[in-house]
């Protein structure tokens, strides 16, 4: 007796997601709205590949839990150590500092792209995700951070998101380097201060003071071990949350601390003078960031609207993009300083975002024009209708399956089908010549709820299945479609 072979399981490894038609148009469309703001303020388009030698990519990712210092590692043949790109700024920095003397300084230019953190998976953590970013290199001027933040904020609005739902959020890391350095905090805590601080739009001031201190429970039990800073160090550190920029620079910061302040100071009057007002743009000294190689002002994209989730559970959905200045990273290539400052808009959760925003207001995502057949022997009969609609701009496939008629409605069905073309022998054959039956699949699942007999019914039953002329066939789905707000390519 023969052994029965094994059947593999198909299963996605955890931390990835496959992508469905609908969210692959959606996030395309985003993209293009986004690529139009950035093509805006002047910024080219760059690619660079998704894997880069590790040491080119620097050890930047600040969470010390992830394997692997977050990055997913492999070692060529030549024994060289490559590694998936974590975010899409460490290989700009490279690409940078190989073409330095080709390029024009200041270099402005936009990239979009997968990244990969080798982190441990949660819900809507994922190891793979899309980012697509704008950078400019080669300028020290705070002009090029104020111009991030207010092409951040025309992104948000030309993605449909309302003045007053979203704010860009401004900070500076020298002004967290010099509270620290004045709260005399060791450097082996200034990274579990950072993300105490980080904390603060989302905890009181008091669970705040808790993550500096000994540490925090949350309502689960769960037990987060604080940064363990005396009672004035937590005090000093606190003030940055409690006061204004004005009052917080009258103490004793360094240098370092003075230096971010002015340079918040001239974001803030740039932004203002080209009218973005605090609404839009303001500074937050909440603001952290995680990668470590920011090295100036940093900024956060938050989203203000509460929504619900699909279990009716309230979300607010926080950050959905960031950036910040990073003046080390293309010199450590070039030994020599190289200013820089970019943004980073997170693609996969501001998709998620819109797409719980406009629920309501969702319109369909229409498949294909489906052509039925009906006589095998006339398979170039159907190919042809199909050539004339997609000649006119209008997506089409013929049914390539088998099974009669039915199967091929349930297939148009599941395809989300606007309508279907059907001709058998007596519409090719009909005394008034060759006809064609065009189904609207829409106005149909909307007379399976009417009652039958109503004005209404009968009406949209004349509308929902029509036999017309053969050579009107182009027309009438341009019609069908028009009325469903589909819109056709240019032929």
């Amino acid at each position: 007796m023969t052994d029965k072979p094994s059947k593999l399981k198909a299963r996605l490894p955890r931390g990835l997601i496959d992508r469905t038609p609908s969210e692959i148009v959606s996030t395309r469309a985003m993209l293009e709205k986004i690529r139009t703001v950035y093509e805006l303020y002047g910024f080219e388009p760059v690619e660079t590949p998704a894997i880069e030698y590790t040491d080119a990519l620097g050890k930047f990712l600040p969470d010390q839990d992830r394997p692997n210092e977050g990055v997913f590692s492999f070692q060529d043949d030549d024994e060289q150590w490559l590694s998936l790109r974590y975010d899409l700024t460490a290989p700009l920095a490279r690409y940078v500092a190989e073409n330095f003397d080709a390029l024009p300084k200041p270099y402005r230019s936009y990239r979009e792209g997968w990244v990969f953190r080798n982190e441990k998976p949660g819900p809507g953590r994922y190891r793979q995700f899309m980012q697509f970013d704008a950078d400019t290199v080669g300028s020290a001027s705070m002009a090029a951070d104020a111009e991030i933040c207010m092409m951040a904020a025309d992104t948000m609005e030309a993605l449909g998101i309302p003045r007053g739902s979203y704010v860009v959020k401004v900070n500076n890391r020298k002004v967290l380097d010099g509270v620290m350095d004045a709260a005399n905090i060791a450097s082996e805590k200034r990274l579990t201060v950072l993300r105490a601080i980080d904390k603060a739009d989302k905890f009181s001031l008091d669970e705040v003071k808790k993550l500096l201190g000994e540490g925090r429970k949350d309502e689960s039990g769960d037990f987060t071990k604080g940064a363990g800073l005396d009672a004035k160090q937590t005090e000093i550190v606190l003030g940055l949350l409690r006061a204004d920029a004005a009052t917080t620079q009258s103490a004793s910061l360094n240098a370092t601390g003075k230096a971010g302040f002015d340079e918040l100071d001239q974001i803030g009057k740039l932004v203002r003078a080209a009218g973005y007002d605090d609404d839009r743009i303001r500074i937050d000294p909440s603001v952290v960031r995680g990668l470590e190689y920011y090295t100036g002002p940093v900024y956060e994209v938050e989203l203000l609207i509460e929504t619900k989730d699909e279990k009716g559970r309230p979300v607010r959905f926080g950050s959905v993009g960031g950036g910040g200045r990073y003046d080390g990273l293309v010199s450590r290539f070039r030994g020599e300083p190289v200013p820089a400052t970019g943004f980073s808009i997170g693609v996969s959760r501001l998709a998620a975002a819109l797409a719980l925003v406009n629920r309501a207001d969702a319109q369909p995502s229409f498949g294909p024009v489906v052509v039925t057949v009906f006589d095998q022997d006339r398979i170039a009969d159907y190919q042809r209708m199909v050539a004339e609609l997609r000649a006119a701009g209008i997506r089409a496939e013929m049914y390539l399956g088998s099974g009669k008629f039915n199967p091929q409605m349930k297939y148009a069905d599941k395809r989300n089908a606007p309508c279907v073309v059907i001709q058998g022998s007596d519409e090719k054959n009909d005394a008034a010549g060759e006809q064609v039956v065009v189904k609207d699949l829409v106005l149909g699942a909307e007379l399976s709820k009417l009652e039958k007999g109503r004005d209404e019914y009968l009406q949209k039953q004349a509308q929902a299945q029509r036999k017309v002329p053969r050579d009107q066939l182009v027309k009438v789905v341009q019609e069908i479609l028009a009325r469903h707000g589909v819109r056709t390519r240019v032929a």
